[in-house]
């Protein structure tokens, strides 16, 4: 663990990208202050960051931005999602509280207690997914300023075996899965991705797309859609190695940002 690990970078792109590969879950850090609240000994706390990490998702996101023709802009979190998770609604919106996952996780994985239940969540909302908040949306802001548009590609990966707190882990667990938003996933963005990747399912066993709440159904210039990898395509589960297929998924990657440039 570290005592001070930066929240977030952004990683600049080309000036004329639309494109920002967004990499919310690949990380494993968690700051001294906040490991004190969390009730797992540090064999349960790593067993359970090897479940809950999209590990080497960022190691794709980047080799990805290195083969592109026109280099994308990252934006990586660099702290654990048991930390806070950036991409979940900040209240009663979020459907994943039915099972302790919140922006603020309470239960693990398999259902144990990661927090105790009353733990107030407010400061580690404030300290961290306010200030992730706002740096994503300028990022927004700024391709919107000097593209017209903006791309949001969620880089993510999940299990190849369900894992108890899935909500909707009964269907496809294709080798890639592709999460849509009604309102900000083009038909054009869905049909690029698929010739892209290749085999690939639709919002199964994971849907959505993330868009900062300031654009979220309502700047029609925001288009996002997210990229599920199953694990055991690329690495050793869980939370293993990474394999050949990092390289296979980065190139496919770079395919989809070239071809959403234009």
């Amino acid at each position: 663990m570290t005592d001070a690990p930066q929240s977030f970078e952004l990683l600049p792109g080309a000036d004329h990208s639309p494109v920002i590969l967004h990499v919310p879950h690949s990380a494993r850090d968690i700051p001294g202050d906040v490991r004190a609240d969390i009730v797992l000994d540090d064999a349960e706390l790593e067993r359970e960051l090897d479940h809950i990490t999209d590990a080497h998702t960022d190691r794709i996101a980047e080799a990805a931005a290195g083969l592109a023709g026109v280099t994308p802009w990252r934006f990586v979190n660099r702290l654990s999602r048991l930390v806070v998770d950036p991409e979940r609604f900040p209240d009663e919106r979020e459907e994943m509280l039915a099972v302790g996952m919140g922006a603020v996780y309470t239960q693990t994985t398999h259902g144990d207690v990661l927090r105790p239940e009353d733990v107030n969540p407010e400061p580690l909302v404030e300290r961290y997914y306010r200030s992730y908040a706002r740096a994503m949306t300028q990022a927004v802001a700024d391709r919107l300023a000097a593209t017209g548009r903006a791309v949001i590609i969620d880089v993510h990966s999940y299990p190849s075996t369900r894992l108890p707190y899935e909500l909707h882990g009964e269907g496809p667990r294709p080798p890639v899965c592709l999460g849509t938003d009604s309102f900000h996933t083009s038909r054009e963005l869905l049909e690029a991705a698929r010739e892209a990747y290749g085999e690939t399912g639709l919002d199964s066993p994971f849907s959505g797309a993330y868009v900062p709440l300031g654009y979220y159904g309502t700047e029609p210039r925001v288009s996002a859609l997210m990229v599920e990898i199953r694990r055991d395509t690329y690495m050793t589960e869980p939370g293993g190695p990474a394999g050949p297929g990092l390289s296979r998924l980065a190139g496919a990657l770079a395919r989809l940002v070239d071809d959403v440039t234009g």
